[in-house]
């Protein structure tokens, strides 16, 4: 195969997908799992959010674990757990009733937290594998379709999930989406290796392009060329531009979450629409992130070769779409009218998913080598808005109506912009360890 590693990021892309369409798949669902428990508002909001709890420190640790055994070892074990929890799902409430006095609750809470925690380290490693894998020229893109399986997983969660639950029912559907995650778990075992110099697949010519250095930019760094990749983790912390990058793609987090845990509830107390009408409606804001995904991967290593600026590529883009982003959910909660609201909330999250590659790019442009801690790190404080979201979105909603959840949209995006434009991919700022 001439390019192998385009084979290796389409695996990616489906993992994504199913990964995604594991963790939306209960947004979905929650009609007939409010209906059976009996939960309100706050209590769903609750259990939405204590998958970020998990999913906080599974990304922490799946990081720094891929620069310790590297991202394959990682992959399986958190396949493999995140795909025996998602068939753990369609057991919770009984599993609360019967370890936790009854509560139902505390069973959703207890494998919610279990499947993000399993579920955390999958970006991370996603960046660490680019790294190992991608030719700087073309870290943007490769890092964009690693995560396009983010919004097309999202985009077919709805028709999928919402046209199963007519047929079937909720709990057998978390055991069909996990036993899915198993199949994908055989097969990378059989095709992906940590390094393309280990793989057989992989021939010298390619080898030879991914290992190139020759149009690398300033500030740029490689696997070959970095220094000091003896760093500790927590150096991070003496690093603006790894802080700040943090904090812009904070902002993304907050509002990708928000989108995808709130929608299908949103659509159906504001505008009545049943789970059969979902299928489609669920799909919409999704659309437009699809393409921007993809297409601002390319656009950031083009505007990389272009000005010559790593800080244009990426901190100017992830500002151009978040300002935008911000523009839109401004407007949503001026009218009532489902159309343009739905018009609204795809070009919005179109523009969020514009710079999505960005923030992990940065990452791997300043320390190739610690990408997986930096990540790791990076995603743990990042995914305390999987957590915030959901969870003060439920408080919102009860107090101020749903209207106040686009406006949440807005300042998160907000904080995203003033951060990015303090990141200067490439430069760390830190002192060196001898």
């Amino acid at each position: 195969m001439k390019n192998y590693r385009y084979f290796i990021i389409t695996m990616i892309i489906v993992m994504t997908m199913i990964n995604y369409i594991d963790r939306g798949a209960i947004s979905y669902a929650q009609e007939d799992i409010i209906k059976e428990f009996g939960f309100d508002n706050i209590a769903w909001g609750s259990i939405l959010g204590y998958f970020g709890y998990g999913y906080m420190l599974g990304s922490l640790f799946g990081g720094v674990t891929a620069d310790k055994k590297g991202p394959k070892f990682v992959w399986l074990i958190a396949g493999t757990l995140w795909s025996l929890f998602e068939i753990g799902m369609a057991f919770a409430g009984e599993i609360g009733m019967a370890l936790f006095g009854g509560s139902a609750l505390a069973g959703f809470g207890l494998l919610r937290v279990l499947f993000g925690l399993s579920e955390g380290p999958i970006f991370s490693t996603i960046s660490k594998t680019n790294a190992n894998w991608a030719a700087p020229r073309e870290r943007g893109l490769l890092s964009a379709l690693g995560l396009i399986g983010v919004p097309l997983g999202a985009l077919i969660t709805a028709p999928i999930v919402s046209g199963f639950l007519v047929i079937s029912t909720w709990r057998v559907l978390f055991v069909i989406l996990g036993l899915l995650g198993l199949v994908w778990i055989i097969i990378w075992y059989k095709v992906f290796t940590d390094y393309p110099e280990d793989n057989k697949k992989v021939s010298q010519a390619e080898l030879e392009s991914i290992r190139s250095t020759e149009e690398t930019v300033h500030g740029e760094k490689t696997v070959e060329t970095e220094q000091n990749a003896h760093e500790k983790w927590y150096h991070f912390f003496k690093s603006p531009t790894l802080i700040f990058n943090m904090i812009g793609y904070f902002g993304f987090q907050y509002i990708n979450f928000l989108i995808l845990t709130w929608t299908p509830k949103y659509l159906q107390d504001e505008y009545h629409f049943e789970i059969h009408s979902l299928w489609y409606l669920g799909m919409i804001p999704w659309i437009g992130a699809c393409f921007t995904a993809y297409f601002g991967g390319r656009l950031s290593d083009w505007l990389r070769v272009k000005t010559g600026s790593l800080r244009i590529a990426r901190s100017g883009l992830a500002i151009f779409g978040m300002s935008l982003a911000a523009i839109c959910f401004l407007i949503i909660p001026t009218t009532n009218q489902i159309g343009w609201i739905m018009f609204l909330m795809m070009l919005g999250n179109a523009c969020i998913f514009l710079p999505n590659a960005v923030y992990w790019s940065v990452i791997i442009d300043t320390a190739p080598k610690k990408t997986g801690t930096y990540g790791g790190i990076t995603h743990f404080f990042v995914n305390s808005a999987t957590i915030i979201a959901p969870t003060l979105t439920g408080i919102l909603v009860t107090a101020y109506g749903y209207g106040s959840m686009f406006i949440s949209a807005v300042i998160a995006a907000v904080i995203g912009i003033i951060a990015m434009s303090f990141v200067k991919p490439g430069i760390k700022k830190m002192k060196t360890t001898t």
